[in-house]
């Protein structure tokens, strides 16, 4: 028997990259997967059929998590087609780094609302939904919280947030058997790598060079940890932040 065979994961922000493929790596290991996007149709549709043609369920939910209303949705539709919740991964994230000077309220509350306010929006919603016998929250956060990397104060604050968010519901929910915690990649090659221009420039080259394993990082290095997590061979943890960044601190 697979590792997730009759459970019911909720990935947000699955159309692509991270969240994508760890909905996929769900899907493998038995699990029905609700796949969220907030614009990617397309891509959302692309990962549920992928999903379906090797035997998996999967849906396609459309839903801003920083807007109440498109989180509550998605919950809804996720009790209508599957009855149930066991896992929710919160992945749904935007980033954008910025030198303090052009520093804007704008820029703060588009990356607050998304990251920090969706992740806890969602697991609101999701608690609601984890039935008696408890659940797993995997959040995605970043390494940027352990690396200060300059012109990203706004969005390692976010991050930084996203950690503490994970510390303190560990112990709010564990009287729920629901688990709470965090993956933190590095400098991951995605999509969104790509069309911001990281993937090729020097901002790349001198992750790699400060990385002990020396490159950067696929989704395929964080779907595993994701998976682990989601299953009860993590059973034990809770509270945890796994820093998947290749060693680089």
């Amino acid at each position: 028997m697979s590792k997730l065979t009759g459970k019911v994961a909720v990935v947000t922000g699955a159309s692509k990259g991270i969240g994508a493929d760890i909905a996929k790596g769900l899907a493998k290991e038995g699990a029905a997967v609700v796949v969220n996007y907030a614009a990617s149709k397309d891509g959302a549709e692309k990962v549920v059929a992928e999903i379906t043609k090797a035997g998996g369920k999967a849906i396609a939910v459309q839903g801003d998590v920083a807007k109440e209303a498109d989180v509550t949705r998605i919950f809804d539709e996720t009790k209508k087609a599957f009855g149930k919740l066991d896992v929710l991964v919160n992945n749904a994230g935007v980033y954008q780094f910025s030198p303090i000077e052009d520093v804007t309220t704008e820029l703060y509350n588009r990356l607050f609302n998304t990251n920090v306010l969706g992740t806890l929006l969602a697991t609101r919603e999701a608690v609601k939904l984890i039935g008696d016998n408890g659940g797993s929250i995997i959040n995605i956060g970043s390494a940027v919280t352990e690396l200060n990397v300059p012109t990203s104060s706004i969005y390692t604050a976010t991050k930084g947030a996203v950690d503490s968010i994970t510390a303190v519901l560990s112990k709010e929910l564990g009287a729920k058997k629901i688990r709470v915690n965090s993956i933190n990649p590095g400098m991951i090659e995605t999509e969104g790598t790509h069309s911001a221009g990281f993937i090729g420039s020097d901002f790349q080259t001198t992750f790699e060079a400060q990385t002990p394993l020396g490159r950067i990082g696929q989704v395929s290095d964080i779907t595993p940890l994701a998976v682990f997590l989601a299953s009860s061979d993590s059973g034990w943890l809770t509270g945890e932040t796994l820093v998947a960044s290749g060693g680089l601190r």
